[in-house]
């Protein structure tokens, strides 16, 4: 099925602006005993702009990150939206699942559809050019993984994408930022330190 112009904006912007984040955010707080969140200090510095965050909200995104459409659950979900002055964003994705296994198949799902997601794009979009990188496993927890994406597309800025999919027991997180730029302008080992912190906030007793 061709995929929508929104998603092809998506990763060409590399994220969404801070409006549309703004005005997607839910008003609902997360319940007591959700797992922890990245607060803005935890992201990658931006050279030019603070971040700012919405507040964890239940349920998945409005618009989930390029990359794992289709992939979390929304049941067990929470998130928070983050983002700056220009055209860079984040999110955070927490889903608790109901056992330690299917929180297993849910990180491997989700990273097999990053992998995955250069090929299928270019699938979708033969007049433009995708790849990805696999920037290694990180010893946070019960293990993490980080990943980059990069797409172009004709009269179109390219995009950049780091991706961070994690795990503490039956709790995943997926991490994902984006701005428009190639693999030079990726923050990697910035944001390796935001997903190792994202996996270590998981826990809650």
């Amino acid at each position: 099925m061709r995929m929508s112009s929104q998603r092809l904006r998506a990763a060409a912007l590399g994220a969404l602006t801070a409006a549309a984040l703004v005005a997607g955010s839910a008003t609902a707080t997360a319940a007591p005993g959700t797992p922890g969140h990245l607060v803005p200090k935890d992201l990658p510095p931006h050279p030019s702009s603070d971040w700012y965050a919405s507040d964890v909200t239940p349920g998945l995104p409005g618009h989930v990150p390029f990359c794992v459409e289709d992939t979390l659950p929304s049941a067990g979900a929470t998130h928070r939206t983050f983002w700056t002055e220009y055209d860079t964003s984040a999110s955070q994705i927490v889903v608790k699942a109901a056992t330690v296994d299917a929180a297993r198949k849910l990180a491997a799902a989700a990273e097999k559809k990053v992998r995955n997601c250069a090929a299928d794009w270019e699938g979708d979009f033969p007049e433009g050019t995708a790849s990805w990188r696999d920037y290694g496993t990180l010893p946070a927890e019960d293990g993490a993984h980080v990943y980059g994406v990069h797409t172009s597309y004709p009269d179109s800025e390219p995009g950049i994408h780091l991706y961070g999919v994690g795990r503490d027991g039956r709790t995943v997180t997926v991490v994902a930022w984006g701005e428009m730029g190639t693999y030079e302008h990726a923050p990697v080992d910035a944001f390796r330190r935001t997903t190792t912190t994202a996996v270590v906030k998981l826990y809650h007793p």
